[in-house]
């Protein structure tokens, strides 16, 4: 579910959607990394000035870890 409302979220902000990737590894039971693959021109746009945008994203999930007790880091790797 946070996978996809990670690429969701993303494919709204960015120049090139079809570019986007989300990959979902998990660490351990309670522990998931996410990483973002996007276009190297859109990489600007979901970090955000002042990493903004991504700290929302941040934010959002960490709203996800107070449901399910799940802890998720994310990252943006351009292609």
């Amino acid at each position: 579910m946070t996978a996809e409302f990670v690429s969701t979220y993303t494919k709204m902000i960015v120049s090139y959607p079809e570019d986007i990737q989300v990959e979902t590894k998990e660490i351990n039971d309670s522990f998931f990394e996410i990483t973002i693959i996007a276009n190297s021109a859109d990489i600007g746009k979901l970090i955000g000035k002042n990493g903004n945008m991504i700290n929302a994203m941040k934010t959002i999930l960490n709203g996800c870890k107070a449901k399910d007790g799940i802890s998720y880091k994310i990252q943006v790797v351009s292609k």
